[in-house]
C-alpha cells in the first residue's frame, strides 16, 4: 500500500471490486532490480500486466518486453517499444501470429520443440531464437514445470538444426517457476545451461545469449529473499559457469514489476457460519477466483489484507467470491483469521496484487463485470 494508493483509496473511495496501482511504484521496482542485476537486460513479461500506463511508463525507462501473444507485440509496439526490444516468448504460437510479428519488425522468438522451430523457420527466416530447457521448479509458489521446455539432449539437437534452416541459434532460456522463493533454483538451472553451452560449442554452434526467466518474488504474507540476494546468487553461478567469457543477460519479470505497485479494493458481501457452535466464519467478498484472484487455485500465492478492524480480536476464517460456484472458495487451509468486527459492506484491501489479477479476469462469469482499473 504506497501513499498514493491510500490517498486514492481515501479521497476517490472508487467502486469496487477495483485494482488501483502506484505506476511511480512500478519504475521503483524496475530501477531495483536494474541495480541487482546490472549485466542483465530487462524484457517485462507484459502478460503480469499490460496496462498502457505500465508499458508506457517502462518504454520510457528503456525496458525490452517479452510478449506471450500476437495482442501483447501490438500493445508493446503501440505503447512506443521498438520492434527489435520485442521478444515473442510463448513457445506455442500460431503461425499467422508468427509472420505478423515477423512482419512487424520483431526478430527474436522463444521454441521448445521441432514443430515450432520449423515454423519459425518458415514465417521468420533469420530470426534469433532460443530454445527453452525444463527445469526444476522446487520452491516456486506458482509452478511452471512441464507445459513448456524441453529436456537438455532435445535442446541441443534443436539448437544445431536451427541454424541449418537458416536461423540464429542465439541462446537459452529457462523459468524456474513464478513466485520463486528459493535462489539454489536459479543456481541449479544455470549450471545445466553451462554445460549445454558447452557442448553446442563444440558442436560448432555460436550461443550468445542465456535467458534466466522470470520467478522474481514479492512479499504477501510471509518473507521473500530480497532482489539483492537473488541477484547475487544468480551472477555469483554465472561466474561459476561461464567464468570471465559471460554471454549476454536477459531476464523476465514480471510479478516483480508490478506486484507489490498495486491493490484491489473489495467489499464484504457476506460474513456468516455453517452452524451456530462453528468458530469459522465463511467472509464473501465481491472478487473471487473467476474475478481475478486465479493464483488462489491450491491456496498457491496467498495475500494478505487489510481491514477496517485491523488490531480487534480475531479468529478462523474461510474466505470466498461471490459466485455460485463452489470452486470460488479462495482460502480454507491456509489458516487465516481477520477481525471478528468484520461485517458485510465493510471496505477490505488485498494486497500486492498489482501482477495476474487484471488479466485472469473473467468478461462476466455469474454476470458480475471484472473489476475496474486506475492508474495513479
Amino acid at each position: 500500500m504506497t501513499p498514493k494508493v491510500a490517498r486514492y483509496l481515501r479521497d476517490v473511495a472508487p467502486a469496487t471490486p477495483c485494482l488501483v496501482l502506484d505506476v511511480d511504484r512500478v519504475e521503483e521496482n524496475y530501477r531495483r532490480l536494474m541495480a541487482a542485476m546490472p549485466l542483465a537486460r530487462v524484457y517485462y513479461a507484459v502478460k503480469a500486466n499490460p496496462a498502457v500506463p505500465v508499458l508506457t511508463r517502462l518504454v520510457g525507462l528503456g525496458s525490452s518486453f517479452d510478449a506471450a501473444s500476437l495482442e501483447e507485440v501490438e500493445a508493446c509496439l503501440a505503447a512506443g517499444a521498438r520492434p527489435e526490444a520485442i521478444s515473442f516468448g510463448n513457445t506455442v504460437k500460431k503461425e499467422s501470429a508468427i509472420r505478423a510479428a515477423y512482419a512487424a519488425g520483431v526478430r527474436m522468438f522463444a521454441f521448445d520443440s521441432e514443430p515450432e522451430l520449423l515454423k519459425l523457420a518458415r514465417s521468420a527466416p533469420g530470426a534469433r531464437v532460443y530454445c527453452r530447457i525444463l527445469v526444476g521448479n522446487d520452491g516456486a509458489e506458482w509452478p511452471l514445470s512441464r507445459k513448456f521446455g524441453c529436456e537438455v539432449e532435445m535442446a541441443k539437437a534443436l539448437m544445431v538444426q536451427a541454424g541449418r534452416l537458416g536461423l540464429d541459434p542465439y541462446g537459452i532460456s529457462f523459468h524456474v517457476g513464478s513466485q520463486q522463493t528459493r535462489t539454489a533454483a536459479y543456481e541449479a538451472a544455470i549450471a545445466r545451461v553451462g554445460m549445454l553451452f558447452t557442448d553446442l560449442r563444440e558442436a560448432g554452434v555460436n550461443l550468445r545469449m542465456v535467458n534466466l526467466g522470470g520467478g522474481y518474488p514479492v512479499r504477501y504474507r510471509s518473507e521473500v529473499p530480497a532482489i539483492d540476494a537473488i541477484g547475487d546468487a544468480i551472477m555469483g553461478a554465472m561466474a561459476r559457469a561461464f567464468g570471465n567469457a559471460l554471454p549476454e543477460l536477459v531476464i523476465e519479470p514480471g510479478r516483480f514489476i508490478v506486484g507489490d505497485a498495486g491493490i484491489v479494493s473489495a467489499e464484504v458481501v457476506l460474513v456468516s457460519r455453517k452452524a451456530e457452535d462453528d468458530p469459522v466464519r465463511w467472509v464473501y467478498l465481491d472478487i473471487g477466483r473467476f474475478g481475478g484472484l486465479a493464483e488462489t487455485e491450491g491456496e498457491a500465492i496467498k495475500y494478505a489484507f487489510r481491514t477496517p478492524h485491523d488490531g480487534d480480536a480475531d479468529g478462523p476464517v474461510t474466505i470466498a467470491g461471490p459466485t455460485c460456484d463452489s470452486t470460488d472458495t479462495l482460502y480454507e487451509k491456509s489458516n487465516y483469521r481477520l477481525p471478528l468486527a468484520l461485517e458485510s459492506g465493510d471496505r477490505i484491501e488485498l494486497l500486492s496484487t498489482g501482477a495476474y489479477v487484471t488479466t485472469y479476469a473473467s468478461q462476466a462469469f455469474n454476470g458480475f463485470r471484472p473489476l475496474t482499473e486506475h492508474y495513479v
